[in-house]
This record gives C-alpha cells, sequence and structure tokens, in this order.
C-alpha cells in the first residue's frame, strides 16, 4: 500500500507546529482575506514563517484561496498568487474557475487543489477540473464510499484524491450557503460566515387563508438547532479509505484550539500507521475512546456509508464529551522535573492531567502536586487563566518536550 497524506488544518504558524508535532504530513492555511476561514489567526508574514518552517521538516503547506471571486477582488487575488509562489507555498486550494486561469497564468509551477466548495461528484467532473489544471481534486463531502471507489478506480493515475475524515460539516451543500449572508450580511462564500446553522430557531405557519394566524409546530419551547449538523467522523473506516487509494485525508478545523488539533491529528496518525504496519490486529474502538474525549457536536459517517443517512442533525445544540478540556501547553523545562506551561483553563493543585503524546494514543497521566508562580517562584494553591500566554510552573513526574499538550480531567 501507498503512504496516504494526513492533512491538518493550520489557522496560525502555532497550530502548525503542533499539528506537525502531532503527526500531520501537510497542513492547510488562509491568506487573510481571501480563504473561507478569514477570522483564523494567519496573516502574510506568519504565512511565509509557516511554509519556511514546514519545509525544514520535509513538511507540506496548502493554501485556500477558495472564495467565489467578485470582479472587485482580482487585483488582490493576483498579487497573492504571485505573493504565494514567490514564498515557495506547495499547492493552492481554489474553487472559482476565474482564480484557477489566474493560478496558471501568474504561477504555473504551483499545484492547484480544487476545493471541497467546487463540490465534485464525479469521476466527469474530477476529469474536467484536472484538464484545467487540478493537479488534487478534494472531493464533495457527500459522496459515498461506492461512489468515491468508482472514482478512485478509473481516473487518470497521476491524478490526486482528497477527502475529508474528520470535523464540522457545514449544513449547506459541499459548504456553498447563502444563509449568513442574508441573516447578517457577512458573506459565506467570502470568508466571513457567521455560522448560523449553529443557530437556535423557532419554527412556525401560517394557515394561508387566515392572516396572521401563526402555529408553533418547534420540538420544544426552546425551538430547534434545525440547521446544524453533527461533526464528521470517519475513523471506523480507516481501512476501507486506505485500501481505496487515497492520497490525502483531511481534517477539518482552521478555528479550533490547539488541544482539538491534538488530539485528532494525534488519533487518526496513529490509526493510519497502525493499520498499515498491522491491518490483521487494527481495531478501531481504541481510537475512538481517545476522539470521545474531544469536545463534538455528536458525530456520524455523513453519507459515507449511508448515502440516505438521516442521522446527521444536531437538533438538540448541545456540546458532547465534556469530561474533558484543554489544560495546559508545555513551553519549556526549567529544571528537574519542573515545566513552565502556558494555561488554558483554570489548575489547582489535585486536579488531574494528562499529557498527550505524539503520534500516539498513549497519554500521562498525574495529580497536579506543586504549582509555582513564575515571577516568584512560590508555591501557590491555583491559578485562573488571563491573557493570552499566562503562564505557570507546575511538577509533572516525566521528560515532556516543547509544545506537548495537556488535557485536564474536569
Amino acid at each position: 500500500m501507498k503512504n496516504i497524506e494526513l492533512l491538518a488544518p493550520a489557522g496560525s504558524l502555532e497550530k502548525a507546529k503542533i499539528a506537525f508535532l502531532y503527526g500531520a504530513d501537510a497542513v492547510y492555511a488562509g491568506t487573510s482575506k481571501l480563504s473561507l476561514r478569514s477570522r483564523a489567526e494567519m496573516n502574510t508574514d506568519t504565512l511565509s514563517e509557516t511554509i519556511e518552517y514546514a519545509h525544514s521538516i520535509n513538511k507540506k503547506v496548502y493554501v485556500a484561496m477558495n472564495i467565489y471571486a467578485y470582479d472587485g477582488d482580482y487585483d488582490e487575488i493576483k498579487k497573492e498568487i504571485a505573493h504565494l509562489r514567490d514564498i515557495n507555498v506547495d499547492a493552492i486550494i481554489a474553487s472559482d474557475g476565474g482564480i484557477i486561469e489566474c493560478i496558471k497564468e501568474i504561477a504555473p509551477e504551483v499545484e492547484i487543489h480544487l476545493s471541497t466548495q467546487a463540490n465534485a461528484t464525479s469521476l466527469e467532473s474530477c476529469k474536467f477540473w484536472y484538464k484545467n489544471g487540478a493537479k488534487r481534486i478534494i472531493l464533495a463531502r457527500e459522496l459515498s464510499k461506492d461512489k468515491i471507489e468508482y472514482i478512485m478506480k478509473n481516473k487518470p493515475e497521476d491524478m490526486e484524491i482528497e477527502m475529508f475524515i474528520h470535523g464540522a460539516i457545514c449544513f449547506a451543500y459541499s459548504g456553498r450557503c447563502y444563509l449568513s449572508q442574508y441573516l447578517t450580511d457577512r458573506g459565506a462564500n467570502c470568508g466571513d460566515c457567521s455560522q448560523p446553522c449553529r443557530f437556535q430557531y423557532k419554527v412556525t405557519a401560517e394557515e394561508v387563508n387566515t392572516p396572521g394566524s401563526i402555529v408553533n409546530i418547534d420540538f420544544d419551547e426552546k425551538g430547534t438547532y434545525i440547521f446544524s449538523s453533527k461533526d464528521l467522523c470517519l475513523i471506523k473506516q480507516i481501512p476501507t479509505i486506505i485500501e481505496m487509494g487515497l492520497d490525502s485525508l483531511k481534517i477539518e478545523g482552521r478555528l479550533k484550539t490547539d488541544y482539538y488539533l491534538a488530539m485528532v491529528t494525534r488519533v487518526y496518525r496513529k490509526a493510519i500507521d497502525d493499520y498499515l504496519e498491522n491491518p490483521n490486529e487494527w481495531d478501531y474502538t481504541k481510537y475512538m475512546k481517545e476522539l470521545e474525549k474531544v469536545k463534538t457536536r455528536g458525530v456520524s459517517e455523513f453519507y459515507f456509508t449511508d448515502s440516505n443517512n438521516q442521522d446527521i442533525h444536531d437538533f438538540d445544540g448541545f456540546s458532547e464529551n465534556l469530561d474533558y478540556e484543554y489544560g495546559a501547553k508545555v513551553i519549556e523545562k526549567i529544571d528537574n522535573n519542573k515545566y513552565k506551561v502556558e494555561i488554558k483553563n483554570k489548575l489547582k493543585l489535585g486536579d488531574y492531567l494528562e499529557v498527550l503524546v505524539p503520534k500516539s494514543t498513549e497519554t500521562l497521566g498525574f495529580n497536579i502536586e506543586k504549582l509555582y508562580d513564575v515571577k516568584t517562584e512560590q508555591e501557590i494553591p491555583h491559578i485562573n487563566p488571563g491573557i493570552k500566554g499566562q503562564a505557570v510552573i507546575i511538577e509533572i513526574p516525566y521528560e515532556l518536550e516543547k509544545g506537548w499538550i495537556i488535557r485536564r480531567k474536569k
């Protein structure tokens, strides 16, 4: 079996470093205004630094320019394409035919990856975009495994295929939604989605012959999150996906926390590696057990195994898997078992913490016995998160490295 790329989100330089540390082969980021996550933290300078860092450790960076553009956008688009070419980006992710033409003209040496926004749902569609410059096709998320398998068996040999395996699912078809623009004047297709699919709604009906006769048809008095979907989770399907010969498996979440990124990336890295090494002993349950410690809206395989799947909606709007939260991130070792860590939630003596070991499902558990103020080095009983970057010194009975993530059991 060929190697398969694990592709993780990078909303910032620090998140890119965490993704690589926990097993990603490549990351995808957005330009400041021209991707569908314009509120992510990556800017022009940090993007250049991210690419330089990735290449120094033989990793890759793909940059999304996947808005649907208006004519007034193209001066900026052309400048950004030239800039990405000059800083040696590994690929540009695009969905708009006009942007793709600009990439071919300005940066012909840069690979084009067709965004899932282009909703490629068939072999013929994949072949069309391949003939028009796309090296890799990121499939529409609505495809079943049978449809993906058909594409894999009949595509041109050097056409690469990528698919999403984990993360939030947009209610709209392939993410092409106008609801945000309509309700909040923030265009989802231009990178500024306000996520109205996560809003709570009251559904009503009016009898047409009796104006003003409103009938409430809500599920309960609180309404329903009728547009919100569960999160995609295909961990159980990793063997099937690998056997189909996919080139890249993608995790969604450029706006997620470092903890989420480390947790999900490490689990899929380990699941992929374990299957490639020993497929006969592969068992998804231990990987699922870890993923169940990450906050979600509930999980679903969406349409991968059942094109008529109805169990995809998050009608309650409640998060699941709330027993653990982001505790801290290792900054540096001070001496002996003392580590300076950046805190993410309140920590106090007696708390149970677990260190996430990179590229593994292993965790290192311990209870907090000593906390020290970083300035006075005096012992303290607890610390509350304040400004970004706030730190504390903590005794940890293991050898850890910079960037390792620590979770706290509530």
